[in-house]
């Protein structure tokens, strides 16, 4: 009997220490929430400014590109953002298979390139053959230096193909959803949008030449990188963070049952014990009555 009480004890023990580490990734996993809701949310007024001096320099442009429209379709380059950190559930294979039928109802040859190893993996299986791995970022500081290489690698190519990019985002109703952002080619119907966006002052802009245009544009695409990278770490921790509170409920549940279950054992010992005091008692008296 003492034994079993023992082992329920040591059980306890163990639980309450492996409660301890899941309190702890909660914690860490709501800060990393915050870390990045913030980061998104501050590339507002930036953007606003980089769509702003987009639009005043579209509009003094003197001619227009032609439109590619009714051009042979370009190749793509699609971009799947993963993770690489457990307990977040079926993230990388959700993204993976949402990027594939996306990509099969698209045109043109898909050049994949995947954002975390597992996602890497998942991708292979399904037989996209991803051409290029870049490392997960796990901070806010760390998304700007893989925005560079990914950057980086797209002129590395050489070409103009369009660009996709594909990640979780959370959701109200889930946890989170899969969704896409075409990045490029920025159409006709993208730059009516940016010409809409007013100069905020009377004062015209000074412009110093399509270079101008071309950084803007850069800053564009780093900012639609950066807030897609955010929204899918966002969305990875709030999918461990659930993990981790189902986690948190059950250890708890478990704690309420061997302390229970150790409450009623040692109890019953010391009624064992309690018994066989009372019992010799009853013996010495018996005996001393005996005697006397």
């Amino acid at each position: 009997m003492s034994e079993s009480a023992a082992h329920i004890q040591r059980k306890l023990g163990n639980a309450h220490d492996l409660q301890s580490v899941v309190r702890t990734m909660k914690a860490l996993a709501a800060s990393n929430i915050g870390q990045f809701e913030k980061s998104v949310q501050g590339l507002g007024d930036y953007s606003h400014s980089v769509e702003v001096g987009i639009g005043a320099c579209l509009r003094a442009r003197s001619a227009r590109p032609k439109s590619n429209e009714g051009m042979l379709r370009k190749d793509i380059i699609a971009i799947v953002l993963g993770s690489d950190q457990g307990l977040v559930g079926q993230f990388n294979d959700v993204v993976s298979e949402y990027a594939k039928t996306k990509l099969l109802a698209l045109e043109g040859n898909a050049l994949i390139w995947s954002i975390g190893e597992r996602v890497h993996s998942r991708l292979d299986d399904l037989g996209l053959s991803p051409a290029k791995l870049f490392e997960v970022p796990n901070s806010v500081k760390s998304i700007t230096s893989l925005i560079g290489k990914i950057l980086l690698s797209y002129d590395d190519e050489q070409s103009d193909s369009d660009m996709y990019i594909f990640f979780n985002r959370s959701s109200t109703g889930a946890l989170y959803a899969p969704t896409s952002v075409q990045l490029l080619p920025l159409d006709d119907s993208w730059e009516k949008n940016m010409m809409r966006v007013e100069w905020p002052t009377a004062l015209l802009p000074q412009l110093m030449g399509p270079e101008t245009l071309l950084a803007l544009i850069r800053e564009y695409l780093f900012i639609s990188m950066f807030r897609a990278s955010a929204e899918s770490l966002k969305a990875e921790n709030a999918s461990r963070l659930a993990a981790m509170q189902r986690a948190d409920k059950n250890i708890s549940d478990l704690i309420e049952n061997l302390t229970s279950t150790f409450n009623h054992l040692r109890q019953s010992q010391i009624d064992e014990e309690l018994f066989d005091v009372v019992s010799g008692f009853e013996n010495m008296a018996k005996d001393k009555l005996a005697k006397g």
